[in-house]
């Protein structure tokens, strides 16, 4: 049971941990996940276009961030870059990890999605006179990504709550309040509770989403079909 002091304590800590959560964790959720799609799309396209010294590169940086630990490639952004005289803003550099990191991942994910539509609808684009970016573009990329989004989606959940990661840069989102809140009070079970809560609700939020983007996107490949 809470004594009136946790209730308290909660009730006012929650607010305060939500709107953080609303105007931080939020934003550099959605900023570096943007991003990140920019990135899997153009690494997934050289790779499925085999342009061989391009695809190197690509699979070179996937290889780096997909092997190497998020919370270590935060750390080296932020803190290493400055030795070389390279000072960021925190909320930038985790922008900037977030986005690469999830990148790599997506790029595999968008690779495979291009792989599954059948080779004969590119023939069939660039026998009606499509050129291959336009064949690429609108014919298999979108029956990719509707392949994809369900993956691509999962991981914009995990994402969300990764960025807790970004508290150890600094980064004042909702979990770095949590422990500022916990340093001052020494009530840790409570107030870690309550983030995880608040998670879970952005969580289940993007989840809703994702189903209802999944029955339309269902929907669709019916009518198309």
């Amino acid at each position: 049971m809470f004594s009136s002091r946790l209730w308290n304590l909660f009730i006012d800590s929650f607010p305060k941990m939500f709107i953080r959560g609303l105007t931080v964790t939020i934003p550099l959720t959605a900023i570096a996940f943007s991003l990140a799609m920019v990135i899997a799309v153009i690494v997934a396209l050289v790779q499925f276009a085999n342009i061989k010294v391009l695809k190197q590169i690509c699979r070179f940086y996937i290889w780096i961030f997909r092997g190497t630990p998020l919370i270590v490639q935060l750390f080296i952004v932020f803190f290493g870059l400055m030795n070389v005289g390279l000072v960021l803003e925190p909320f930038l550099a985790a922008v900037i990890v977030f986005a690469l990191n999830e990148g790599a991942y997506g790029a595999e994910t968008v690779r495979a999605s291009l792989e599954s539509v059948p080779s004969g609808q590119l023939e069939a684009g660039q026998c009606a006179g499509l050129s291959y970016l336009q064949t690429i573009f609108r014919i298999v990329l979108p029956q990719a990504m509707r392949t994809a989004f369900p993956s691509l989606f999962n991981a914009l959940i995990s994402m969300l709550k990764d960025t807790s990661l970004a508290a150890t840069i600094t980064v004042t989102e909702m979990f770095k309040v949590s422990q500022q809140i916990v340093a001052r009070t020494y009530e840790p079970l409570l107030l870690y509770l309550e983030v995880g809560l608040i998670y879970l609700i952005f969580s289940t939020v993007l989840t809703k989403l994702q189903s209802i983007g999944e029955k339309k996107l269902s929907y669709y490949g019916r009518k198309e079909g």
